[in-house]
């Protein structure tokens, strides 16, 4: 990472990783990340994104959420926004459901 994220940023990177859970990143979800940030964040974080690999994914998510001092209440807001990405599609697969196990431990 050549830079440090915003927590916008750190939330959009986030929410692409969750949306490729299942190796589909269909259109709602998109739309839902769309709808959270402005279309020239978006784009860069969403390049940003495809060119890293998984393990990279991983290492920029904890790095960036260990420099940034969330609340509870921030923590809490996070995990919901989640909850509503993976459910955006009407679809909860398990694949997404695992990745949502792993997000726990990274980010408490």
């Amino acid at each position: 990472m050549s830079k440090s994220w915003s927590k916008k940023e750190l939330k959009i990177y986030l929410f692409l990783l969750c949306a490729d859970a299942d190796a589909v990143k269909t259109e709602e979800e998109l739309e839902f990340i769309k709808h959270k940030t402005d279309s020239d964040t978006f784009q860069t974080l969403y390049r940003e994104f495809e060119s890293d690999d998984q393990e990279s994914r991983f290492r920029k998510i904890e790095n960036s959420i260990a420099k940034h001092n969330f609340s509870q209440m921030e923590l809490a807001d996070l995990r919901k926004e989640i909850q509503q990405l993976f459910l955006s599609d009407k679809k909860y697969s398990a694949a997404e459901k695992y990745l949502d196990k792993i997000l726990d431990n990274l980010i408490y």
